[in-house]
């Protein structure tokens, strides 16, 4: 007689390096290969419980003694724009979004090195060169599109979102804009645009990827309505974000073992005879 046994993803900890959002402070993450037949049904199950996804991995922070970064969603139904929001859609209102194929040009080549080179000169990304630009928008064995958004009339690019679809959302993955445009806030202008296609697809979140207490760079996440993050493992609407701290302990984040043990997995995944 022959049994079929599941095929159990393989998680890993990546060796720790300098955290790119809290000074003096090295980070860490826990991983597992996307691949094959039930690769929706573990991007799925995983981006529920906090992980992200870069290419062919999933990946969650792990560092030893801090916990400060949390993955957060925008709840679609609780969420209302501001005033400054609203601002930021008039600003824009001159844009077109088309969606396609993850398939990299060019021309999205060209923003994203202006974007690099702008932003994040000093960042891990910055180094690289076309052929791995095409590798992050390409290789997805999940269903993934790019969202361009470009000027009506003269048609010139103006922002871009790497996009994925889950069964409960969209998944903002990586995006980039015109630097020269920064006061048009185009980054929010993504965010709010991500929301209208999931309301109109009637899915509820919009996945944002990590919030970081205390990070410059990350503080534009909590001024959405409606943001959740994951916390203890479940997701929990933020309240007041000062009332998340940063600080170092040793007891931050749960063994290794245990943490991959209290993974859910989904409940069919491919099987081997």
């Amino acid at each position: 007689m022959r049994h079929s046994l599941p095929i159990a993803p393989q998680f890993y900890v990546t060796a720790p390096q300098p955290c790119p959002y809290l000074a003096d402070r090295m980070e860490r993450k826990l991983f597992t290969a996307l691949q094959g037949e039930g690769a929706e049904q573990l991007n799925n199950a995983l981006s529920q419980q906090g992980f992200r996804r870069s290419q062919n991995v999933l990946y969650r922070p792990s560092c030893t003694d801090c916990a400060a970064c949390l993955s957060a969603r925008i709840n679609v139904s609780a969420f209302r724009a501001s005033r400054s929001q609203k601002r930021a859609l008039r600003r824009n209102a001159h844009l077109t979004r088309r969606a396609t194929s993850p398939w990299a040009t060019d021309e999205q080549y060209e923003l994203f090195r202006r974007y690099l080179d702008s932003r994040h000169a000093d960042g891990g990304m910055a180094d690289m060169d076309v052929f791995e630009f095409a590798a992050m928008i390409e290789e997805t064995p999940i269903r993934s599109r790019v969202i361009e958004y470009a000027h009506r009339e003269t048609r010139a690019l103006t922002a871009v979102s790497l996009t994925d679809v889950l069964d409960d959302g969209l998944s903002m993955v990586y995006s980039f804009y015109d630097p020269d445009l920064h006061r048009a806030s185009l980054g929010t202008h993504m965010i709010l645009d991500h929301i209208d296609i999931a309301r109109e697809a009637g899915l509820p979140y919009v996945y944002l990827g990590y919030w970081v207490p205390r990070s410059p760079k990350m503080g534009y996440k909590a001024r959405f309505s409606g943001l959740e993050i994951y916390l203890g493992g479940s997701w929990q609407p933020m309240t007041n974000p000062d009332a998340h701290d940063v600080i170092r302990h040793p007891l931050s984040t749960d063994p290794i073992a245990e943490q991959v043990a209290n993974i859910q997995l989904p409940d069919r995944m491919p099987t081997r005879d």
